[in-house]
């Protein structure tokens, strides 16, 4: 099913639950690149993992949520790498960010210990903590 509709709106109801509480350039973002895979390799996995490697250049995971990039570019290795690229993914963190926003992420996820964690480990808190969050994000609407 496609996840846009004629007018290029993406379809919130057709959409993952962290982007159904992100922003409308998150939404359009991963709807469009979905579709666009969709029509090229058909729908299951490779689409959504081609529309999630589209909205890692854009838009990082915090919490529950996609927020936008402060520059755009690849997060991880896996969204740096092409159609057969098998890397290690950070779940949607921005883990080409510097460790100082990576710092400010784990702040605003209330992350204990930040302060003495390297890069690697603020990475690894940041991604927990988000699943986490939407975890209880998603027992709250079911």
């Amino acid at each position: 099913m496609p996840k846009t509709t004629r007018s290029g709106r993406a379809r919130k109801d057709e959409l993952p639950s962290t982007l159904q509480r992100s922003d409308e350039k998150a939404q359009r973002t991963f709807a469009k690149a979905h579709d666009s895979a969709a029509e090229e390799y058909g729908e299951g996995e490779r689409a959504h993992r081609v529309a999630y490697s589209a909205l890692k250049h854009t838009h990082e995971k915090v919490g529950d949520h996609w927020e936008p990039k402060e520059e755009s570019g690849p997060s991880d290795a896996q969204a740096e790498g092409g159609r057969d690229t098998d890397r290690e993914t950070a779940g949607g963190v921005n883990a080409n960010a510097t460790k100082d926003h990576l710092y400010e992420v784990a702040r605003r996820l209330d992350i204990e210990g930040r302060s003495s964690m390297t890069k690697d480990e603020l990475i690894e808190a940041i991604e927990d903590a988000n699943d986490r969050a939407s975890d209880r994000a998603r027992d709250r609407s079911d």
